[in-house]
């Protein structure tokens, strides 16, 4: 992330320039509002500091700069505490802009739940005025709108009615009585949603913290809730709550161009074209390296039928230089946006212009074909463009997999296989497998069976030299090829649990009789020290894992403190104790000579990739390990509950009660149901022998 948007250092010097003369702190103030311009908090601090220092022009200039994009209610509190005080003391023409600029702050953040303050400063300068009707109106709007001193301004609302006229309060009353329960229901609702939002946060470059993705859902689910209308109010009281909700979201989400495209998509539903085409002129100037704004914002241009302004965006793109995230796209966009609004001709004028470019790729030569092919019918001129690309993509399997669909649709067959054989000729074998895939599956379309063995030959003779040496087992026929020959789409000539089978044997058989390469940089001191003896019963079927496909990264050195002298029958005299020597697992090992030759036969690469997970399983299940029926039986000295069943029905006992008796009565005997002795308890029906001691 760009340092500027370092929240803490923000943080810090925004403190600092609290304690600065104006003169001193402004230039710390500007450059913080450069990097955060819509940080409400640090617009707020810096037009208290010009207040404090009589600066009126400047403070003017600094709410002119912010108010719009920042719809923060302390904000907004501040500016009309600045008119207040500037047009205190000019007669009814203060009173007037005084009252303008309440209307405009309601108009603006009114819909806030935390609006209620500004409602009360209203309601209490309109007192002052002695304006009853709008009085009215300013309560009624009030206690309608969902906020957190609705309750205070319905009793007041109440108490202002029963003043001037009880008959007309009785019936004002009873009709907002019930409008007023239902903004009640709806404010609770909105609480909860807006209680996880957090309007202290800074605007930065997404970087998918947790933080930032749940205020992300947050926002989302407040837009969502203000979307239902939940209070049922008009659409365009409706529409003015969800476009507040939109602005004081993209304070804090503004570098999010998903945020952007949902306001802009939501205008134009409302049918507010204007207002979101200057939606996305203000997306571009806060994320402007993102084109997928510009994109849509083009998309919005063109709908409307404004082809000059749609084409300047265009322009814009190609005045990139081609440098965006997909190189060629923008030619290619341009190239179709042409072609719709001013014909093939001016399409194909740019193309010629384009492929100058040091920037066209070959996605610009297949774009140009096809428009030229379905748009142009021009079957001749789209040959042409793609032989042309072919004189600089000759290797780009991509391009000539591109050129060879164009010819397959055209049912070109004999150019098509000679485009093949050019190609095969001049690639190299590990770029040609996707071309070989494709020439496979030409010729079962339009091929003889001849011609497809033909082929897939060739495939198995260039993937066998890819590994850098001949592989005489991949050149054989297996039942594979047969499944693969007759597969058609969805359609297989065999059941999922038999082309599972095929897929396992030929792992198996890939990996059958494989040696170490003789370039493996594995000291002859890292290989297994122990040979397993002869009596020990490993299976002869065994199918090793490819220890030539664990090459390890760096040379294996062996570590004398990780090697464990474990005496075993047999011959066997060591074995690598892989647990560190413990002497736990030495047990285990003398116990149980097949896991010894198991793991003597493991490859000691400790060093590289891990193996074949499903390689290592065969292993497992293809080795002969026996069950030990020998186990160790339990110590005398350990805990043994033998239970005798006479007459009651059998329950579990209580191994922990009969400690705490043995331990509190070590002799003698526990009136009840349980009695101890030296060495055994009975509890019922039930004999527990146990320790003398525990």
């Amino acid at each position: 992330m760009d340092p500027k948007y370092n929240v803490q250092a923000a943080s810090y010097q925004a403190n600092q320039a609290r304690r600065l003369p104006i003169s001193e702190a402004a230039p710390i103030y500007e450059n913080l509002l450069t990097a955060f311009p819509t940080a409400a908090k640090y617009w707020t601090q810096y037009a208290e500091a010009q207040m404090a220092a009589n600066d009126d022009e400047a403070t003017k200039n600094i709410f002119s700069r912010c108010l719009m994009k920042c719809r923060h209610l302390p904000l907004w509190q501040t500016y009309i505490n600045f008119i207040r005080r500037v047009n205190a003391n000019n007669g009814q023409e203060g009173q007037d802009l005084i009252r303008k600029a309440f209307d405009f702050v309601i108009s603006c953040v009114g819909d806030d739940i935390t609006s209620g303050p500004v409602w009360l400063d209203y309601i209490s300068f309109l007192k002052s005025s002695n304006q009853i009707v709008s009085l009215r109106k300013a309560y009624q709007k009030a206690f309608l709108t969902p906020n957190h001193h609705m309750d205070q301004l319905w009793s007041e609302y109440q108490s202002f009615e029963n003043t001037y006229n009880k008959d007309l309060a009785k019936s004002l009353l009873a009709e907002f009585s019930h409008k007023f329960k239902g903004a009640k229901a709806a404010y609770w609702e909105r609480r909860n949603v807006v209680k996880d939002i957090d309007f202290g946060m800074l605007a930065v470059p997404p970087t998918g913290s947790p933080r930032e993705e749940g205020q992300w859902m947050a926002w989302k689910k407040l837009l969502a809730f203000d979307k239902e209308n939940r209070q049922r109010i008009d659409i365009a009281s409706c529409n003015k709550r969800i476009e507040l909700a939109y602005e004081q979201c993209l304070m804090y989400l503004c570098h999010y161009p998903d945020m952007w495209y949902d306001y802009a998509m939501w205008l134009v539903k409302s049918g507010s074209m204007d207002a979101a085409v200057k939606v996305f002129e203000r997306a571009l100037k806060a994320v402007p390296e993102s084109e997928m704004l510009r994109y849509a914002y083009a998309d919005l241009e063109e709908s409307r039928g404004e082809i000059k302004a749609a084409k300047k965006i265009y322009e814009s793109l190609l005045g990139d230089g081609g440098t965006g995230t997909s190189p060629g796209l923008a030619q290619i966009q341009f190239l179709r946006f042409l072609r719709r609004t001013e014909g093939i001709e001016a399409a194909r004028s740019y193309f010629l212009e384009a492929r100058k470019s040091p920037n066209c790729t070959y996605n610009v030569y297949v774009a140009y074909a096809n428009i030229a092919l379905c748009h142009d019918k021009n079957m001749k001129l789209a040959h042409n463009v793609f032989e042309a690309g072919m004189k600089l993509f000759m290797h780009e399997p991509e391009y000539i997999l591109e050129y060879l669909e164009h010819l397959i649709r055209l049912n070109d067959d004999m150019n098509a296989r000679a485009l093949f054989e050019r190609a095969l000729c001049s690639l190299p074998t590990e770029k040609s497998v996707e071309i070989l895939n494709r020439f496979v599956k030409f010729e079962q379309t339009y091929g003889n069976l001849t011609s497809m063995l033909k082929v897939e030959q060739r495939k198995k003779e260039a993937l066998s030299r890819i590994g850098g040496e001949e592989q005489p087992l991949s050149l054989e026929s297996s039942l594979q090829d047969v499944v693969s020959r007759y597969s058609f789409r969805n359609l297989c000539p065999c059941s999922m649990k038999d082309l599972d089978h095929l897929t396992r044997q030929e792992s198996l058989s890939r990996n059958k009789n494989r040696k170490v390469d003789s370039s493996s940089p594995v000291p002859t001191e890292a290989k297994p020290s122990v040979v397993p003896d002869s009596s020990v019963p490993v299976s002869t079927k065994v199918v090793y894992p490819a220890t030539n496909q664990t090459t390890p990264t760096t040379a294996v050195v062996p570590n004398t403190v990780l090697q464990s002298q474990t005496p075993v029958a047999g011959n066997v005299q060591t074995t690598m104790a892989l647990v560190g020597g413990d002497p736990k697992f030495d047990d285990i090992l003398k116990t149980t000579p097949a896991l010894v030759a198991f793991l003597t036969n493991m490859p000691q690469q400790v060093g590289g990739p891990t193996p074949d997970v499903d390689v290592v399983l065969s292993f497992v299940l293809q080795s002969d390990i026996p069950s030990n029926s020998t186990s160790r039986k339990r110590k005398a000295n350990e805990w043994e509950v033998v239970k005798e069943v006479k007459h009651q029905p059998i329950f579990p006992v209580d191994v922990f009660k009969m400690r705490q008796l043995q331990k509190y009565h070590p002799t003698g005997s526990q009136t009840g149901s349980a009695s101890c002795g030296s060495s055994s308890c009975s509890s019922g029906d039930y004999t527990v022998v146990t320790r003398n001691t525990i």
